[in-house]
């Protein structure tokens, strides 16, 4: 059976600071290191988990999660493969914000908008922005006209489809054993397309960093069962603290 475990990285300096981060790469803070460990550790302790691959982002906090909870398990040898359809939602002339501040000046409900909705994204950033990933040399090689200025939850889905469709579906049908450490927002979109979970619902999802999630899935990935590692209240709480970040 299929078996796919996803992880959001540990607290990054900019979650520490309750700004938009989106694709600023940021790495991790203290705390976060402990929680990729901890990660690493709660899936050495579960039976029957034994990856075969591993995929992340192209973002700092991510493969560093992933390096650390490898390291904790003795699985730093497994094959990782990293992708920019991985990264976190681009936030666009929000990133470098605070949150607090940000809701503040805009009104609450209109930094939920921004933060949760299905299909609003922010401002985009220009061209000439250090924010566009155009000016970061990681991206390269990606045809501009795929990178994005800003992002709404959609759009974060449908740039991430083709590298779970073309990759990671693959592998699982093969019957391996996936880990994907990535992040919140491409994390949720992933998770949507996993549950079939509605575009109005979508909204009151969050996912808790450092939390690993198993899915169990059948022979043509239908989700069978689902469930996070470690304790659930711990894990439940941290997902009502990302949703309360705003409010901070």
């Amino acid at each position: 059976m299929p078996t796919l475990v996803i992880l959001r990285h540990g607290q990054s300096t900019w979650n520490a600071e309750n700004r938009f981060t989106g694709w600023t790469d940021v790495d991790l803070t203290a705390s976060g290191e402990e929680e990729a460990r901890v990660a690493g550790r709660l899936m050495a302790a579960e039976p029957g988990i034994e990856f075969d691959s591993v995929h992340t982002s192209v973002l700092t906090r991510a493969v560093r999660t992933a390096n650390l909870a490898l390291d904790e398990m003795g699985r730093s040898y497994l094959p990782v493969r990293r992708h920019w359809r991985l990264n976190e939602r681009h936030y666009g002339a929000l990133q470098g914000f605070n949150k607090r501040e940000t809701a503040d000046e805009y009104g609450a409900d209109q930094v939920k908008i921004w933060r949760r909705s299905y299909d609003s994204p922010p401002e985009p950033v220009g061209l000439e922005d250090a924010r566009h990933p155009v000016n970061d040399p990681r991206y390269r090689d990606v045809p501009q006209s795929v990178l994005p200025a800003t992002e709404c939850l959609a759009d974060v889905v449908r740039r991430l489809m083709p590298y779970w469709e073309d990759v990671i579906a693959p592998e699982l049908i093969a019957d391996r054993t996936v880990l994907v450490v990535a992040h919140g927002n491409s994390l949720r979109a992933l998770v949507k397309e996993l549950e079939s979970i509605s575009d109005a619902d979508i909204v009151g999802l969050d996912i808790p960093t450092g939390f690993p999630r198993v899915y169990d899935l059948d022979a043509r990935l239908g989700v069978m069962g689902a469930r996070y590692l470690g304790d659930p209240e711990a894990a439940k709480q941290a997902a009502e603290a990302v949703a309360l970040q705003a409010d901070r």
